[in-house]
């Protein structure tokens, strides 16, 4: 297991410590053609691309955690990223249990994944615990939380701790290595590009579009 904390690369939330370096293009064409900077607002992974899924499509995967006020602060955003995409870009969440103490949060989204009910339930969790303040850290917490929406608890506990879904989070976190992802909020497009030092999370849902859109056009 990964024992590290994410830290949110969003410098707007670190307190202006880090500045990121504007675009510096000049003339109104080259801005348009390219307004983000890679290495500073998105890094471009190394190859081999290593993707979430074989779908075929275009994916737009958010490295998320329920334990993140960060990520929760994004969800709304995230969920009309999602709307507003192309036909032929899909979004995927992928939870990253970078702490043991994160580490029942992934249970809990695959555990919800397997039910259906994440639809019901993710922005539901996020506001629960970051706005209502409910206790909802351990495993237990969590099957507490998803009984009240309405899941079986014996049914979500059965799959949570089910030997499949620790198999996969061991999947995720060998692909988050190979993403070099390191903190939360994290967008990956497609295995190529990684968000980076963006200033704010409306700028982090601008560049994940003309990125989606960008590799959704061959590159251009």
């Amino acid at each position: 297991m990964l024992k590290r904390f994410a830290r949110l690369r969003l410098i707007t939330l670190l307190g202006g410590l880090l500045l990121a370096s504007a675009c510096t293009a000049q003339n109104s064409g080259d801005q348009a053609a390219a307004p983000y900077t890679e290495g500073t607002e998105y890094v471009t992974l190394p190859a081999p691309n290593h993707r979430y899924s074989d779908s075929g499509k275009v994916e737009v995967v958010e490295v998320f955690s329920y334990g993140c006020i960060h990520c929760a602060h994004f969800a709304p955003k995230a969920e009309e990223l999602r709307k507003q995409l192309p036909p032929g870009v899909e979004f995927k969440l992928l939870p990253a249990a970078f702490s043991d103490e994160w580490l029942p949060y992934a249970r809990a989204y695959y555990a919800a994944k397997k039910l259906g009910v994440v639809d019901q339930t993710h922005m539901a969790l996020f506001k629960a615990k970051f706005d209502d303040h409910y206790p909802i850290s351990t495993l237990d917490e969590l099957a507490d939380f998803y009984a009240r929406q309405g899941v079986d608890r014996a049914k979500f506990m059965e799959i949570a701790t089910s030997g499949e879904v620790t198999a996969q989070i061991k999947k995720d976190l060998d692909l988050i290595k190979s993403w070099g992802v390191t903190g939360t909020p994290t967008i990956i497009v497609d295995g190529k590009y990684r968000s980076n030092e963006v200033k704010t999370l409306d700028q982090l849902v601008a560049m994940t579009q003309w990125l989606a859109k960008r590799d959704l056009n061959g590159g251009k």
